[in-house]
């Protein structure tokens, strides 16, 4: 969870901490590349480093970082997984006597899974943000 993020404008300060390692690991958010200190996540900007610490270092512990620092991926995924199997398991009960009916309930699962997913990350993390 970010708490305290800070701006610091490029022009004011050109810097990056001597051991910052370049990652993957967290949301990029635009930035044009993010670095990771210990807890400290550092993303690039073109004009601007927007720095801020997790409580949890994913590199270290990637679930403890889920649940402390970004519960909204897991609440995310977790939507996507319950809806896409129960609407995948109800339109194959009422086709299951149809051609096609295995491929028609996967696919009506993973369009319900992707749409509850991203619907449960975004309200999540809306929610987050009070």
């Amino acid at each position: 969870m970010i708490w305290d993020e800070i701006e610091i404008p490029k022009e004011v300060r050109h810097f990056m901490l001597e051991g910052a390692e370049e990652t993957v690991l967290g949301q990029k958010n635009g930035a044009k590349k993010q670095y990771r200190y210990g807890n400290l996540h550092i993303r690039e900007y073109d004009d601007k480093y927007l720095v801020h610490m997790d409580k949890v270092d994913p590199r270290i512990d990637p679930l403890g970082h889920l649940v402390q620092d970004a519960p909204e991926i897991l609440v995310g995924v977790a939507s996507g997984l319950v809806a896409g199997n129960k609407v995948s398991s109800s339109v194959y009960k009422l086709q299951k006597n149809m051609p096609f009916a295995k491929g028609a309930s996967i696919f009506a699962g993973l369009v319900a899974s992707v749409i509850a997913g991203y619907a449960g990350y975004t309200i999540s993390k809306k929610l987050k943000e009070f």
